[in-house]
């Protein structure tokens, strides 16, 4: 199960962030640190912030959401990252990851 945290207007997954892959995707979750997380791919470099407004591309087309409501709030810099989704619900949010 994805770890998630929310509240009444947002959700917030735990993403580890794999740049300078050979495309975009949502590749799964990864269970090898005990907590959950959820792996994604992007092509851009880990350079300007490149790769991580690839993400918050990447996980808007997924989820449906507009990119305003897909914020990194914590990992700017690491591969792990916290990122907050506005609008959704935790169970809309898995229901949406599930289908992509």
């Amino acid at each position: 199960m994805l770890n998630t945290d929310h509240d009444a207007a947002a959700v917030r997954i735990r993403v580890r962030l794999l740049p300078r892959a050979r495309g975009d995707a949502i590749v799964g979750r990864d269970d090898s640190t005990g907590e959950s997380v959820l792996r994604v791919r992007v092509a851009a470099p880990p350079l300007d912030g490149r790769a991580n407004a690839a993400l918050v591309k990447r996980l808007s087309k997924a989820l449906g959401a507009a990119r305003r409501d897909v914020v990194v709030v914590q990992g700017e810099r690491q591969r792990d990252k916290l990122v907050e989704v506005r609008g959704l619900s935790e169970e809309e949010l898995r229901r949406r990851l599930a289908s992509d």
